[in-house]
């Protein structure tokens, strides 16, 4: 069943961790270059699961497992032969465990990610890329409430999933992912360089539903939080902005995506997490959840103390 209502059900909307590496904790099937699609073509009943912790851990909206489903990660030939198969599964899945949360209103995001590998701007082709985003569309457009483009290096990133969306009347929440290795805190940046003021008035320029940033050090979130919401204030806008940060140590820009899993930190356990959710939500971040290596325990958390 399809929610209807797009409106937040709490002052603090709960979003769910990491599905790459809490399938691989799981002991789910996992191994480069497939990441997180492995399991879609293995071992399905691990992603329902891990969808369901993530339902029981407080999350409000669970994102379909659908980040590695394009030709960077499950090669050329096994795109154009599985891909449409395989979001709708993963569209499925995540719907079946949102619709099994009982009472509870749970939401599904369908992912759009990163076409050409996470955190390069550089080798994003405009001209690919609304072939691809088509197919993830078409796949798991019968189960979604909104749409999620995450993991965005760039503001051109963001117009082209604007652009495949076109006459898609769901909600369209863009998240920005932000320089690690930048040296000023007080002037966070997209992947791209641009200014995250930049991203966010192309953000409302483009009619999005909300802004939010992930898959970067919590380190460097807050500032971002801080500078979304002035800009949305300047131009009037009543957007919610949100975050889900990553635990990976700092990637620099010329990070090789999909040649290795990175080390996560140890000491961003929990209450550790808790207490950067925390900031950024005095900041005006009203959306919380995790990125990779966030899991169920780090959901639990959040729900208690913010939601």
């Amino acid at each position: 069943m399809i929610v209807q209502d797009h409106g937040m059900t709490n002052a603090i909307t709960i979003l769910d961790g990491s599905m790459g590496q809490q399938l691989k904790l799981m002991g789910a099937p996992f191994r480069l270059p497939e990441w997180s699609a492995l399991a879609l073509m293995e071992g399905p009943d691990y992603v329902r699961r891990a969808h369901k912790a993530y339902i029981e851990a407080g999350a409000e909206v669970i994102t379909t497992n659908a980040y590695a489903l394009i030709p960077y990660h499950i090669g050329e030939e096994r795109f154009a032969s599985d891909a449409v198969s395989l979001a709708d599964l993963a569209g499925r899945l995540a719907r079946e465990e949102a619709d099994a949360a009982g009472k509870r209103t749970v939401r599904v995001a369908g992912c759009l990610p990163p076409l050409f590998g996470s955190y390069r701007p550089d080798v994003f082709q405009a001209d690919r890329a609304p072939d691809i985003l088509s197919v993830l569309i078409a796949g798991q457009s019968p189960y979604v409430d909104l749409w999620l483009a995450e993991t965005m290096s760039s503001i051109e990133e963001v117009e082209t999933v604007v652009a495949a969306l076109t006459g898609d009347a769901r909600p369209l929440w863009l998240s920005y992912t932000l320089k690690d290795d930048h040296p000023d805190l007080a002037d966070p940046r997209l992947r791209s360089h641009e200014t995250v003021a930049e991203g966010v008035r192309a953000a409302v320029r483009l009619g999005a539903a909300a802004i939010l940033f992930n898959c970067s050090q919590p380190e460097v979130m807050g500032e971002a939080v801080s500078i979304a919401c002035a800009t949305l204030r300047g131009l009037g806008a009543d957007l919610p902005v949100g975050v889900y940060a990553n635990t990976f140590p700092p990637m620099a820009e010329d990070t090789e995506s999909n040649t290795g899993t990175a080390v996560l930190r140890p000491e961003l356990d929990p209450p550790a997490y808790l207490d950067f959710a925390r900031d950024w939500v005095e900041r005006g971040a009203t959306i919380i959840g995790g990125c990779c290596g966030i899991g169920p325990e780090h959901i639990a958390v959040l729900s208690r103390e913010l939601a």
